[in-house]
């Protein structure tokens, strides 16, 4: 059986990203992408399109986020509604993150995922059925 878990925008961008420096990075967010089916939400859309045109040493280009966009297309897929913005501000207090990381968090655990996928929170915590894990850790 394929996990279903979500997936940070961090993820993506590894995985389109034609930097070499990104070599190694790029290898594992592809091949978890293989072997997970991803949930994400359109703060993680937004996020990987904004970074994709802001960091230029990634080479994401036009045409790749046309790529991009057309591969998201058909996988699932986490509305973000009132309430959890307002669990994401509950979470951003009680856990001092960031806004954005803690709506990413909030949408994560509505859809249900028993694994979140970032570089961007700690690894290994958990709020309630969802763990955070950083793919990129040597472990």
């Amino acid at each position: 059986m394929i996990e279903k878990a979500f997936i940070d925008s961090n993820l993506l961008l590894y995985a389109f990203s034609r930097d070499a420096a990104d070599r190694e990075k790029s290898d594992t967010a592809r091949s978890l992408l293989a072997l997970i089916q991803p949930i994400l939400s359109i703060q993680v859309l937004q996020e990987t399109i904004n970074t994709a045109l802001r960091k230029k040493d990634l080479q994401i280009t036009e045409p790749r986020i046309d790529l991009i966009l057309a591969y998201l297309a058909d996988l699932s897929w986490q509305p973000l509604t009132h309430a959890h913005i307002v669990h994401a501000t509950h979470l951003r207090r009680r856990y001092q993150i960031s806004h954005w990381d803690s709506t990413i968090l909030a949408a994560a655990h509505a859809s249900g995922a028993a694994t979140l996928y970032t570089e961007d929170l700690q690894h290994g915590f958990q709020l309630d059925h969802l763990t955070v894990k950083n793919p990129f850790l040597s472990e």
